[in-house]
């Protein structure tokens, strides 16, 4: 059996305010923006800059209950959410706090490689991790 992961739901309040957030300010690749008539809504995958095609994307799910609006912004219960590797920390710090990033965490650096903590535009925390050469999540 071969399997992987598709698509990760990220529960957003609005399609195009996530959009202005995650390609304008953090430089990912819209995939699809697709009109869903029979449910009114959109399809709106996202992927990190320079990901391959075929990578896992990130779905902008807009909340359309009050219950699922209830988790915008806090999908991991508080903890980190989302881990976005890097294969220049320097160069992409420098560009997200350039474009206004809320960092939460300084960097820091640990034997898996170099971190920071930043919270996206509904609150969700994100690593920026650039891991060390031979570490099983590299680049």
């Amino acid at each position: 059996m071969q399997t992987h992961l598709a698509h990760i739901a990220l529960i957003v309040r609005d399609y195009d305010e996530a959009l202005a957030f995650y390609v304008g300010k953090l430089g990912f690749t819209l995939v699809e923006d697709s009109y869903q008539p029979e449910q009114d809504k959109r399809w709106v995958t996202i992927r990190p800059p320079g990901a391959p095609a075929g990578a896992t994307t990130i779905l902008l799910a807009r909340a359309s209950t009050e219950h699922q609006a209830n988790y915008i912004g806090d999908q991991a219960g508080g903890r980190v959410f989302l881990f976005l590797a890097t294969d220049d920390f320097d160069r992409d710090h420098a560009a997200f706090t350039a474009a206004g990033v809320e960092w939460v965490r300084p960097p820091a650096t640990y034997d898996y490689g170099r971190v920071a903590v930043f919270r996206d535009l509904y609150g969700n925390l994100w690593d920026l991790v650039q891991f060390v050469e031979g570490h099983p999540n590299a680049a």
